[in-house]
């Protein structure tokens, strides 16, 4: 019988040496094999398409992936083809069978006869010569692939060098799957912890309007992201009095929710053991300076309402002015002292505004006057003011009005309202 030969020149018309026919097919398939599995990147799914195409392929009793465990030193069986359930089901210690000495040497060992085979350990009786490959990625071990043959000595050099050439795809296929399986899993445990963080930080907020005899309240919080450093809340005090709370923690994020609310169960203490808002704030700041990071402050604004007297006290630690709309028409309040919580001691002066009947007061934060529209163009706060000089402005018309002043583009920063309205 003849056998038929392929002659491959080079530009130069030097001829390579011959090629046998039967090996170009093999390369084909080889080629085809490759281009499969880099486009996955299921590590299940990559590991099940290699073990099954290699063996269809080549005629192989087995072909099988083991994964390497660097942390528990151990070499696991991936993927199986053409193996009983009692063998694919197995991990060992590297250095164990053929499989463990190529994982420990880092060396591709071949059984023409695997019954004088040293290091083979027997799974299907038909099998006669097996092949162990490392697959490695920049000299680091990823795995072995391994396949099983029934007859002797048939992996021939050529088609040795051929699997060896399959195995370094192989091997870089296997190391990206794994990477992105690695990176699903951490972005899966992120988000559950954002959304479980998330949830906490709801559960902060006030579950509901205070019921204040002549006055109306409510708040509201928008976070830029799955939580956020903004946060109100409405502290129930003795005689029918309440404590009212609108802060804003520089910075976004999970550690801005952290401070937020240990910051909020120290304020809580300080408010219902009855401190004034500057006491609040002073002995507050007094516990925060020392604690808070480089680069992180509070700005807070904690006033106490008085249905009885009809008057709201307030003291600003460097938070956005009080805005008011009375009789005498809309302006801000401005307090005359008072830093960010965290940066410095200081004083925090108090200011009193009386709310006769119809007059609104609002709290907020820099999320609100600060939204940009596609222009960069901040809300601001004489808009603001305008929509609040409207008769029916409330809490929900602001938060409406902004985000359509952002117009689909989204909040860059929390934004937190109260809204105080005094009736009759």
């Amino acid at each position: 019988m003849t056998t038929t030969t392929v002659t491959i020149a080079a530009p130069d018309q030097t001829a390579l040496p011959p090629l046998q026919l039967e090996h170009v097919e093999d390369l084909l398939k080889l080629h085809k094999a490759a281009q499969k599995i880099t486009s996955i990147l299921d590590l299940d799914q990559l590991v099940d398409k290699i073990v099954n195409d290699v063996a269809s392929s080549f005629g192989y009793v087995e072909a099988s992936i083991y994964l390497h465990d660097e942390g528990r030193g151990e070499i696991v069986l991936a993927g199986v083809h053409g193996c009983t359930l009692t063998c694919a089901a197995h991990s060992s210690r590297v250095g164990n069978g053929m499989v463990g000495y190529v994982a420990t040497t880092g060396q591709t060992r071949y059984a023409p006869d695997v019954r004088l085979d040293a290091y083979y350990i027997a799974c299907d009786e038909s099998t006669r010569s097996e092949l162990a490959i490392p697959l490695q990625v920049d000299g680091k071990l990823v795995g072995v692939f391994m396949a099983s043959h029934r007859d002797l000595d048939a992996f021939s050099p050529d088609h040795r060098r051929l699997l060896q050439a399959l195995c370094n795809h192989v091997a870089v296929a296997l190391h990206n799957a794994r990477r992105f399986q690695m990176e699903r899993k951490q972005k899966e445990v992120l988000s559950r912890d954002a959304s479980e963080a998330a949830a906490i930080q709801q559960a902060l907020f006030p579950k509901s309007s205070p019921y204040i005899p002549g006055f109306a309240v409510s708040g509201h919080s928008i976070p830029a992201g799955s939580v956020g450093g903004d946060w109100y809340d409405f502290v129930p005090l003795s005689d029918g009095r309440w404590g009212l709370v609108l802060a804003d923690v520089a910075g976004k994020g999970t550690a801005a929710a952290l401070l937020m609310a240990a910051a909020r169960g120290i304020l809580r203490s300080l408010a219902e053991a009855q401190c004034s808002p500057g006491e609040v704030l002073t002995k507050l700041n007094q516990l925060l300076v020392g604690d808070l990071p480089p680069a992180r402050f509070i700005t807070m604004i904690y006033a106490v309402l008085d249905p009885t007297t009809r008057t709201l006290t307030f003291a600003n630690a460097g938070h956005l002015p009080p805005l008011v709309v009375d009789s005498d028409g809309a302006r801000f309040l401005s307090a005359e002292k008072g830093m960010p919580l965290g940066l410095s001691l200081g004083p925090f002066s108090e200011h009193q505004v009386q709310l006769s009947k119809g007059s609104r007061l609002l709290l907020y934060s820099d999320g609100i006057t600060e939204a940009e529209n596609a222009d960069d163009e901040q809300y601001g706060r004489k808009r603001l003011m305008e929509h609040m000089k409207q008769p029916g402005a409330s809490m929900e018309s602001i938060i409406a009005e902004v985000q359509s002043h952002t117009n689909g583009a989204g909040l860059c920063d929390d934004a937190t309202v109260i809204m105080v309205n005094a009736r009759g």
